[in-house]
């Protein structure tokens, strides 16, 4: 039987997962790796132990399965997006770790974009507000922070590439450097009405071409591994950043259906089709994928929140306040509600649609009765209210009412949070057997690049739902809780920018 091997490299950790064609796991493998924090938000990864990490997971799970007697016909890449990596051509080595999409460093530059009245050309191209969440920045910081490495991209000595790019590269043994369209649309490099670098875009990031990767559809050939052991000799045949794979993995293949992932952050992606639609409450416009023969992508409308799953960590390793981070729903259901705490996780500023990335964490409402369980549940509305304002931004771009989200993602298997989210949002959330659904878009674009399956219909069928949630609050009580989530959030801007 033939089967298809993904690999998702998270901000975690690095995950090999082999699916049938049918859509269901037959082995996995999974890796954490860690996380660098160099200077207060600053974040950085060691690109050589992702792709240590993410080998060894695809070798085991590719091992299991062939010991299993399955085929492995091609491989799916799925990543973390806009984290930012830089490497020596000749030796395959980074000349620096990588720059995490959380890391603030280049905010200050994003200002002075700002300032310099280049946002809305920016935006008209790119479908992006001008942030440090993107690679373009990062990117120049990389070229003017790295001794000599300006001169050397100038000279095609080095290359450029987000999470995608550095494993294909490795992958293939060095042999192609190549992004795909989804990847490409998150660096504030990329004209995403004609799917190519801009030279417009480059010259004000002073970004030199010759360091950029080949844009390539998200389905199709790419090129072929050149690894030792049982994922020798594979064609790379699906790419697509995370949250684009999770669209298309979560079968909402048709303009008008959303998804929303819980992992470190939250994101919420609505389909639109082959109609790039412009936001006009801070989301993002985005391109979902290209398939093969199609001449023009798929768009999305995109919200991110940049702290999620990654607040309940923080409790779990600064506070200490469990072992585990699937405690919390015990201890957060152990109280009726949050005794009045309000928590803005605003670690790495605010995304979107607020967009402030000089907002911090704030704790409000605190008493002497506040107790671990009142902040625990504090933490899970905060991120059902983060994603209920991404629902509110984008009917109103979409001009359509979002009935129903479909999630997935490590916290969707949290019960409360999913209650907590069909209540703030007042929209029915449905959640799928396959929570594994990133890795599931991977798959599934690499099964169509290797022509396993003719047409999107065919992987539709391998959607089934778990569960779904429907509003158990009142429309008055919900819009009550989120207006003083609002005030909240007021509270929480411009923090970082008053202390420096």
């Amino acid at each position: 039987m033939s089967t298809l091997l993904s690999l998702d490299q998270g901000t975690s950790s690095s995950r090999a997962i082999v699916f049938d064609l049918e859509g269901r796991p037959v082995s996995s493998a999974q890796r954490e790796f860690r996380q660098i924090y160099p200077q207060p938000a600053w974040v950085e990864h060691d690109a050589n132990e992702i792709w240590q990490t993410q080998l060894d997971v695809a070798v085991r799970a590719a091992g299991q399965a062939r010991a299993a007697g399955k085929r492995i016909a091609a491989i799916g890449i799925t990543n973390q997006r806009e984290t930012t990596v830089l490497w020596d051509r000749a030796t395959g080595l980074p000349v620096a770790n990588a720059i995490v999409w959380q890391d603030r460093r280049t905010a200050d530059a994003c200002m002075a974009l700002r300032e310099a009245g280049h946002e809305d050309a920016i935006r008209r191209k790119t479908g992006l507000v001008v942030d440090a969440y993107f690679s373009g920045t990062k990117l120049r910081w990389l070229l003017d922070h790295v001794p000599g490495a300006r001169e050397r991209a100038k000279r095609g000595e080095l290359a450029f590439g987000t999470i995608d790019s550095w494993l294909i590269f490795k992958l293939t043994g060095g042999k192609v450097h190549a992004t795909d369209v989804s990847n490409a649309s998150r660096t504030l490099l990329c004209n995403i009405h004609t799917a190519t670098w801009d030279d417009e875009l480059l010259s004000l990031l002073d970004i030199p071409r010759a360091v950029l990767p080949q844009i390539v559809a998200s389905s199709g050939f790419i090129g072929v591994t050149d690894c030792p052991g049982p994922i020798d000799g594979l064609p790379i045949t699906g790419v697509a950043g995370d949250q684009q794979a999770a669209l298309f993995g979560q079968a909402c293949h048709r303009p008008g259906e959303v998804k929303n992932t819980y992992g470190t952050g939250c994101f919420m992606l609505m389909n639109t089709g082959q109609v790039a639609v412009p936001s006009h409450n801070r989301l993002l416009t985005t391109i979902a994928w290209k398939l093969p023969g199609e001449t023009v992508p798929t768009y999305a409308l995109e919200g991110s929140v940049f702290i999620a799953g990654a607040a309940i960590q923080w409790l779990r390793d600064g506070l200490r306040l469990f072992d585990h981070a699937g405690d919390i729903e015990a201890l957060a259901a152990s109280v009726p509600d949050s005794g009045g705490v309000m928590f803005v996780p605003a670690f790495a500023g605010l995304g979107a649609p607020h967009w402030d990335p000089h907002a911090r964490g704030t704790l409000l409402g605190l008493t002497r009765g506040t107790s671990r369980a009142h902040i625990a549940r504090a933490t899970l509305e905060a991120i059902a209210l983060q994603c209920a304002d991404l629902v509110t931004a984008m009917e109103a771009d979409a001009g359509i009412s979002a009935g129903t989200i479909r999630v997935d993602g490590g916290a969707c298997v949290n019960d409360l949070l999913m209650q907590l989210q069909a209540d703030l949002a007042q929209t029915q959330v449905a959640r799928p057997v396959i929570s594994e659904t990133t890795a599931l878009g991977a798959a599934g674009l690499a099964g169509l690049g290797a022509r396993l399956w003719t047409h999107v219909g065919e992987l539709g069928d391998c959607w089934q739902l778990d569960r779904e949630f429907v509003p158990n609050l009142s429309p008055t009580h919900a819009m009550q809780v989120r207006q003083q989530w609002h005030e909240a959030i007021n509270r929480s801007r411009g923090w970082a920018a008053t202390r420096t």
